[in-house]
């Protein structure tokens, strides 16, 4: 769907912001007065919506600078509307009996106004209406089809997007129905199918296997290969190699001549720093290791270690090139 507000442009756009960025109805975007709309406090107060019911929800901070926009350029709108002596609007229930002048003062008007008058026949006043809610439905649906999409979209899809894009965010359901609207929470779980990704969270293990098998090389602990580690290949230029970590069989002579080796010079063999040897298991265990891959630094003859240096640092094995 963003693909789809970016497509838009003008009033259209600004208000398709709305229905994704705070969850509104088509119908309630189109009726937002200037007194709805609070920029201190990021909010939209939905006055009138589906049930008879207001609610307030969440003001998307993208929006604000061309909402802001919008505004001056309605006031100006307004100002001039009033020097012709239209400028009315009409009121919700019985205001426009208690307050015959509330019509032409700057909270009440849309945000969103037509670009027409109209009279009204009970009073004769010029008004204007909000802007009608089919110009928004057009646009979006030009804006679909050209971008060829293969799924139905229409401006109310954009609040169905703002549920489900919260819902994989991981907010909490209950805060959800509040900013929608729904008088049951059960009407918003509808959305909770979206967590429930069925073969979409699944990896088959035939791509699987096929990537770790292209990244993976092969190292030997002594006399016990053990298929799909990193090598020394791959190793920076410094002789670092990267082992990854585990419990891994190696038998205590294999260690010995290991270390006679890295002694002599060979570069095939490298110092393990953070392993120990167990003798009791016969294997060869990482401590500190938490990510599960390790560095070890090849062994040079005039920086190698004592004996007793070596068993108190680490371990010394075997790595194939």
């Amino acid at each position: 769907m963003r693909a789809v507000i970016f497509e838009l442009h003008g009033t259209p756009r600004l208000m398709a912001t709305l229905l994704y960025g705070s969850g509104l109805r088509l119908l309630e975007c189109c009726r937002l007065r200037v007194q709805d709309v609070d920029f201190a406090m990021n909010q939209i107060v939905v006055r009138d919506a589906k049930g008879a019911k207001d609610r307030v929800t969440v003001l998307p901070t993208v929006a604000k600078g061309a909402l802001t926009e919008q505004l001056q350029r309605m006031q100006h709108q307004h100002e001039a509307d009033l020097r012709r002596g239209a400028g009315c609007v009409e009121l919700p229930w019985a205001l426009d009996r208690k307050y015959p002048n509330a019509g032409r003062e700057w909270p009440w008007q849309w945000v969103f106004p037509a670009t027409r008058f109209y009279v009204d026949r009970a009073t004769g006043r010029r008004r204007r209406h909000h802007l009608h809610e089919t110009v928004v439905q057009r646009t979006v649906i030009e804006a679909v089809r050209r971008l060829r999409l293969a799924k139905r979209a229409t401006p109310h899809t954009l609040r169905h997007s703002f549920a489900t894009h919260l819902l994989e965010d991981g907010r909490d359901i209950r805060t959800i129905q509040e900013l929608l609207g729904h008088n049951d929470v059960s009407t918003t779980m509808i959305y909770t199918h979206v967590l429930n990704r069925g073969p979409a969270g699944v990896t088959s293990p035939a791509t699987a296997s096929s990537t770790r098998d292209h990244r993976a090389g092969r190292a030997t602990f002594g006399k016990y290969p053990r298929a799909g580690y990193p090598t020394a290949s791959g190793a920076r230029g410094s002789g670092q190699a990267l082992v990854r970590s585990g419990m891994v069989r190696a038998r205590p002579h294999a260690l010995n001549r290991a270390t006679l080796r890295a002694a002599q010079g060979d570069p095939n063999y490298a110092v393990l720093e953070n392993y120990k040897f167990a003798a009791q298991t016969s294997r060869v265990a990482a401590v500190g290791v938490v990510t599960g891959v390790m560095r070890s630094r090849k062994a040079r003859p005039e920086a190698m270690p004592s004996d007793q240096q070596s068993r108190r640092h680490g371990r010394l094995v075997k790595i194939n090139n």
